[in-house]
């Protein structure tokens, strides 16, 4: 959790104070400035039908041209993958049978080049036919379909008898096809489904797979049943018998959804509550570090907005006694200095008035609103 130093604290207190508080679903304030911050990514470059691209700096390459020593066969007894690699690719071996990766992962966002034969043989879905699984259950299917029909759930791009791709934007053959899959599994508990999972598929650049529901397993000729997948599983690339070529493999990692603990989303009270907790806690021991007076009353006052606790609203208010009975001793030109740090802690007040966490006859609360006025920095 990125939270604020001594000195970010002057700076950012009027975020701190600001959007609305957490509620009742939402562990965060609206411009929470405790909320974690966004990991950099360095983006990779796009593909050209000649080219494989770059992957982002955080994807884990499964596949980059050169072997296959993340990949193994799918069969049974497993050993190793019996596909051709050659120029930057890997090419179906007929009869070799499926490839799956040594790595099992779960929700991802997917990269996965292929290319149908050049040499232009068979129809419907005798035509450079292959399948990427997902978890090695559920199949996005990769099939030549530039001028050649079949039925619409079997379309390149399809989530494989379950949902046809709304478009057919493929090359044609001989030419890399790039899809980009977001992938989340479906989630049960205790035998119901609590999320049932989706697939948004994009094929070259082109939205085929609109945030798709999972029923379950996919498969050939008969209805999917709906149920749970593992927490991991394996990629798996088909073997269906055409020498299909693909290139440029690669994966990231999704974050837990609220449903899994993530903390970002509708998540129920009690998860809610739960975090808040954890945040008000952590703001507590880092304002016990503070050296001073007044930013260790910011972040206890703070550690309230997330939870209530009598022990910390009672030091910050009599941290609070405290300031405003300094603002006594100190003389007119001295006060004059304190002006935009006085109008700042009044802002506070009246955000944690109007929240509900600071009665309005709090009396540091009435005595700055009365010295602003006394002084006219209300009028300027």
């Amino acid at each position: 959790m990125t939270l604020l130093s001594t000195s970010m604290l002057s700076a950012a207190f009027g975020q701190v104070f600001y959007g609305d508080p957490p509620d009742d679903h939402h562990p965060w304030a609206i411009h929470d400035q405790n909320r974690p911050k966004p990991p950099v990514v360095t983006p990779g470059t796009f593909s050209t039908p000649e080219q494989a691209g770059k992957p982002p700096s955080d994807a884990i390459v499964l596949f980059d041209g050169k072997d296959l020593s993340k990949w193994k066969s799918a069969k049974e007894e497993g050993g190793p993958a019996q596909w051709l690699v050659k120029d930057g690719y890997m090419e179906v071996v007929a009869k070799a049978g499926d490839i799956r990766t040594i790595e099992e992962f779960g929700d991802c966002q997917l990269h996965v080049e292929w290319a149908a034969p050049a040499k232009v043989e068979g129809s419907s879905q005798g035509r450079g036919n292959s399948g990427i699984f997902l978890m090695g259950l559920c199949e996005v299917q990769v099939l030549d379909c530039y001028n050649n029909e079949t039925y619409a759930d079997g379309y390149a791009g399809s989530v494989y008898g379950v949902n046809p791709p709304m478009a057919n934007p493929l090359r044609p053959p001989g030419q890399f096809q790039v899809y980009d899959i977001v992938f989340r599994r479906p989630i049960y508990r205790e035998g119901k489904v609590v999320d049932p999972g989706y697939v948004t598929v994009f094929v070259n650049g082109v939205l085929v797979q609109d945030h798709t529901p999972l029923e379950g397993p996919t498969g050939h000729m008969r209805r999917t049943t709906p149920g749970p997948f593992p927490e991991r599983g394996p990629l798996k690339l088909q073997d269906h018998g055409n020498p299909v070529r693909f290139r440029n493999i690669w994966y990231r990692k999704l974050p837990p959804r609220a449903v899994e603990g993530g903390t970002d989303g509708w998540l129920t009270p009690e998860a809610t509550m739960a975090k808040r907790r954890e945040i008000a806690e952590t703001i507590r021991k880092d304002a016990a570090k503070l050296p001073t007076p007044l930013p260790r009353m910011y972040r206890l006052f703070e550690s309230l907005i997330y939870q209530k606790d009598a022990a910390a609203q009672q030091e910050a208010e009599d941290l609070a006694r405290q300031y405003v009975a300094s603002l006594r001793q100190l003389s007119p030109d001295q006060l004059t200095a304190k002006k935009d740090e006085v109008k700042r802690l009044d802002t506070v007040f009246q955000y944690l008035n109007r929240h509900g966490f600071l009665a309005a006859d709090f009396g540091p609360k009435v005595e700055v609103q009365k010295l602003i006025k006394d002084q006219r920095w209300d009028k300027r």
